[in-house]
């Protein structure tokens, strides 16, 4: 499998409840490496930008607010398929459907309120961390 690189938000929900080492840990027991990380406060401008892929959808402006709530932390995680790893990491966006161990099934307040976004395809993450980070900011 190739080494990738994803992009990954510790959401407001978890960044509130101060969740970030604990869910920092679990992707780096799961081997993944972090090679970037801030922790920024999104306006909802912003993220209605990173989320406009789902504009058409109803639950649109509630994300957008509920990303703009509180800060978050964005980082780049690397490791041999990075993508489907964090994707496993993370569990289903529905907690109740989660497996037990991933984050969303410990953390997870809701559907809503999930604690995590992971990038869902090479191309996806190509453009999401691109978003986040420049160039001089990932270190392999």
């Amino acid at each position: 499998m190739a080494i990738e690189r994803t992009l990954s938000i510790i959401k407001p929900d978890a960044t509130k409840r101060n969740l970030t080492g604990k869910i920092v840990a679990k992707f780096e027991e799961a081997g993944l490496r972090v090679v970037a990380s801030k922790r920024i406060h999104l306006t909802a401008a912003q993220a209605g930008a990173f989320y406009a892929e789902h504009s058409e959808r109803g639950f649109y402006g509630e994300l957008c607010d509920f990303m703009a709530s509180e800060p978050v932390v964005v980082q780049v995680l690397e490791g041999e398929g990075a993508i489907a790893k964090n994707r496993e990491v993370m569990g289903a966006t529905d907690p109740a459907q989660a497996d037990d161990g991933t984050i969303r099934k410990d953390f997870a307040l809701s559907k809503g309120e999930n604690s995590v976004h992971g990038s869902d395809s090479a191309e996806s993450a190509a453009r999401e961390i691109a978003f986040f980070f420049s160039g001089l900011e990932l270190v392999g």
